[in-house]
């Protein structure tokens, strides 16, 4: 039993299901998103109905495959998927990568051994290589 309690005590597993449960309610908003405001969106500017393919059916040798349902869920995926990418990657990529340029200003690399050292270091900490004012490392003697 004490092997099994460390293992639902862990904080990996509860971050894990912390995120499932995100998740499960940002699919929620997404779809909805996508149903009630893109879908339409979609339909206002085509000029018709919303696309519904699910009537779509071919037969072979008395077999019916019915892949309209299969191009609903195609089409469903690539609104979301594209929603997804234009509404929280791309913003979310452009805000990280603000983020960084001032962590970029207060670090530089080494060009002894590629550290990165703080801007203000005059020796790296890594292979002790003196930082000169020009960013060129000199080593030390040996």
């Amino acid at each position: 039993m004490s092997g099994f309690k460390k293992f639902l005590m862990r904080g990996n597993l509860v971050e894990l299901a912390v995120a499932v449960v995100i998740g499960a309610t940002f699919s929620g908003l997404v779809q909805a998103l996508v149903k009630d405001l893109i879908t339409p969106l979609i339909a206002a500017i085509t000029g018709g109905n919303e696309p519904d393919f699910s009537d779509y059916v071919f037969t072979i040798n008395g077999a019916k495959f019915m892949y309209g349902d299969f191009v609903n869920q195609l089409l469903s995926f690539l609104i979301i998927a594209s929603v997804i990418y234009w509404l929280v990657v791309l913003p979310m990529s452009r805000l990280i990568s603000f983020f960084d340029k001032d962590k970029e200003a207060t670090e530089k690399k080494c060009p002894e051994c590629l550290s990165d050292i703080p801007v203000a270091a005059s020796r790296c900490a890594f292979c002790t290589a003196v930082q000169s004012q020009a960013g060129v490392a000199e080593m030390p003697p040996v």
